[in-house]
């Protein structure tokens, strides 16, 4: 009896340690995060909740976590490049890491002021291409003749394959007066010469050296007039360059100033805009549309959101959007809700195709992280996002000079103008 009671505790000795090998398994770690660590995962836990693709770009986020933190972590520079490697297997230039400096420089760009040369760009997966959205009216860049979907190839020699969309940025900015040479190839010929800035020509393959001086850049976003009669249409011109904070107070000044001044139909030049704060672009479309679906936002669970008009619109009389390939993002919500709301036609070119949506989030280290959080479809549910809008009556754009545009030798606007014409002609006669 004795013999087989410790027959019997020696099997019960195996089953427990087994079961306590077992239980260690989903213990938690001994060790403790460091500083370095933490932030790597505040990172990879604000991603995990909130982006659009809940597949990761088909692989197991938990796991790429792991191999990022089984990396050491010595200096807070180690801490970024493992984070910016982590995002970077999202394959979405998009959701990037803002360092302390380049987060303060896109809230700056968003609501106040910044220096340098004045571009809009973005990064083209997979070949990292930069490319540029559209070029700030009036900035360095737009006065040397750089246009939409021209390519840079380079800045101050060091290609921009090499660089993260924010690293190229903040090689752009710079103190007033100081220089910059970018190599751009443009999408056409690309060979003309600058109107300002020192430019040696190139091809399209090794591209031209444009140097540029860096300067202030006005983000005042609205500029208003109402142009003379012409074919009988008193017509309130309204160019808009960006979506910053200001925007939506400036357009409805520039509304209700113009009604006052007798204008009774309206050109709104989203052209080069490249978009900026999605909640100025939702409000800029209501102060348009008396009802209707203004954009649907789409996240990784499926339509999270819808925005509608609900309130008088500031005016009823006829619209035209100008619209071309450098009319970006917010630019894209506000000319699909009155495209598809029949609120008004668009004339130009199909327009750039940025159709994702982000959001920024505060590190604990004051650098911040900007999320690819969802996806928008105009009210007709088109996902414009590497598609673009298509205009209703097509236009290209042509060379013009800086003073030339929306005049009479700007083809876009004279095909607007005679586009009013007739609909007031209509509106008349009914």
């Amino acid at each position: 009896m004795r013999q087989r009671i410790f027959r019997v505790g020696l099997l019960v000795l195996p089953v427990l340690l087994a079961l306590n090998l077992a239980l260690n398994c989903f213990a938690a770690p001994a060790f403790a995060f460091t500083e370095e660590q933490r932030l790597l995962s505040e990172v990879w836990r604000i991603v995990d909740r909130a982006y659009v693709d809940d597949t990761f770009n088909h692989q197991n986020w938990w796991l790429v976590r792991q191999r990022a933190l089984e990396k050491p972590l010595d200096t807070r520079e180690d801490t970024y490049t493992a984070i910016q490697k982590m995002l970077a297997t999202l394959d979405d230039p998009f959701t990037r890491l803002l360092k302390p400096d380049q987060y303060r420089s896109l809230q700056t760009n968003t609501s106040g002021e910044l220096t340098g040369v004045g571009l809009q760009i973005t990064q083209e997966n997979p070949s990292g291409e930069l490319r540029v959205i559209a070029p700030i009216e009036g900035s360095p860049a737009a006065q040397a003749g750089i246009k939409p979907r021209d390519r840079i190839l380079k800045i101050n020699g060091i290609p921009t394959q090499q660089l993260s969309l924010d690293e190229a940025a903040e090689r752009m900015r710079g103190p007033i007066g100081s220089r910059v040479t970018l190599t751009i190839a443009s999408e056409s010929e690309g060979n003309d010469k600058a109107t300002n800035g020192n430019v040696t020509k190139g091809n399209a393959t090794n591209g031209k050296d444009v140097l540029l001086v860096r300067d202030r850049i006005s983000l005042n976003p609205v500029y208003a007039e109402l142009r003379p009669q012409e074919q009988g249409v008193s017509v309130g011109y309204i160019r808009l360059n960006q979506f910053n904070a200001n925007a939506t107070m400036e357009v409805a000044h520039a509304i209700q100033r113009l009604e006052t001044q007798g204008a009774n139909a309206y050109i709104l030049d989203l052209r080069s805009n490249p978009g900026g704060l999605l909640q100025a672009g939702i409000e800029i479309a209501r102060l348009w549309l008396e009802e209707g679906t203004v954009v649907y936002t789409v996240n990784r669970n499926g339509i999270q959101d819808s925005f509608s008009a609900t309130g008088a619109a500031l005016t009823n009389d006829p619209l035209v959007l100008l619209v071309n390939q450098g009319t970006a993002s917010a630019s894209e919500i506000l000319a699909g809700a009155l495209q598809d709301n029949g609120r008004a036609q668009l004339v130009g070119e199909k327009t750039f195709g940025k159709g994702l949506i982000q959001s920024l989030f505060s590190l604990s280290d004051g650098s911040g992280l900007a999320v690819t959080i969802a996806k928008y479809e105009t009210p007709n549910h088109h996902d414009i996002n590497k598609l673009g809008i298509s205009p209703d009556v097509s236009v290209a754009l042509e060379s013009m000079t800086r003073d030339e545009v929306s005049t009479a030798a700007d083809p876009q606007y004279q095909a607007a103008i005679d586009l009013l014409a007739q609909q007031v002609v209509v509106a008349g006669a009914t």
